[in-house]
């Protein structure tokens, strides 16, 4: 009998309930989505990093002008490679130059490292290596999966509508992708990631026997350049700073 006059209660008062306190269903559906994407991106395994990575980084490549094969910025940079290497932790690397004047390069996760004309322009050959080594070791050392959770938390979210495949990766329109790509690209790392992928650089040059006084100057002309908002200025620390960690390193070792 309580029961009974209980449920009666509820059901008058969710009737004369106000239109405003009438609960959205689809709000909460979108907010777990939301939650639910944000776990996974915070758990992405390595295979599931590396396939977002290939998916974004040839959307980015679609919407990018990349320097022919044959062009002079094709074939130096194929001349850089053979010296450093094409893989990293056995894993290999592609290259590829953007025809873009910013003074920038980056890497992804699954070894897409791309250059833009306006560092080749700036750099020399060893100097560009130099830069690369350090776009490498935030492979290397899993500060691009990390950059990669971090951007894929932010575009599973305002993909709520989204769906999943089971436990699986949200199903990305080529525009997330594209905007996926740009966060990755101007990733922020911070001083003790940007700190460490310099000794990966210069650790590398000294076991391919290159010159390791090469990415002090890569760094001294990074810190004259006044270039803007979205060069390696903006998304890296201070190049000076930096430049004096290399000139200790060097001093240590005699150089």
């Amino acid at each position: 009998m309580k029961t009974t006059r209980f449920a009666a209660v509820l059901s008058l008062s969710l009737a004369l309930a106000p239109a405003a306190h009438a609960i959205d269903f689809s709000q909460i559906s979108a907010g777990l989505a939301v939650g639910k994407q944000a776990l996974k991106a915070a758990t992405l395994s390595d295979s599931e990093v590396k396939t977002l990575a290939d998916q974004a980084c040839a959307q980015y490549d679609r919407e990018s002008k990349i320097a022919p094969a044959n062009s002079k910025y094709g074939k130096r940079l194929a001349a850089i490679t053979k010296k450093v290497g094409k893989e990293i932790n056995g894993q290999p690397v592609n290259f590829k130059v953007y025809q873009n004047k910013e003074v920038n390069a980056w890497a992804m996760a699954n070894g897409c490292v791309r250059i833009n004309t306006g560092l080749m322009d700036k750099m020399n050959d060893d100097e560009v290596i130099g830069v690369i080594g350090h776009e490498m070791g935030h492979v290397a050392l899993g500060h691009t999966k990390k950059a990669m959770q971090v951007a894929y938390t932010a575009a599973a979210a305002r993909n709520a509508a989204g769906t999943f495949g089971g436990e699986g990766l949200a199903q990305l329109s080529n525009s997330e992708l594209g905007e996926l790509g740009e966060a990755l690209v101007n990733a922020q790392f911070s001083q003790s990631q940007e700190s460490d992928a310099d000794n990966f650089s210069y650790d590398l040059l000294a076991k391919k026997s290159l010159d390791r006084r090469a990415l002090l100057t890569a760094f001294q002309k990074l810190a004259a350049q006044s270039g803007d908002d979205r060069s390696m200025l903006s998304s890296h620390p201070a190049s000076s700073d930096r430049a004096k960690n290399i000139e200790s390193r060097l001093a240590k070792d005699g150089i």
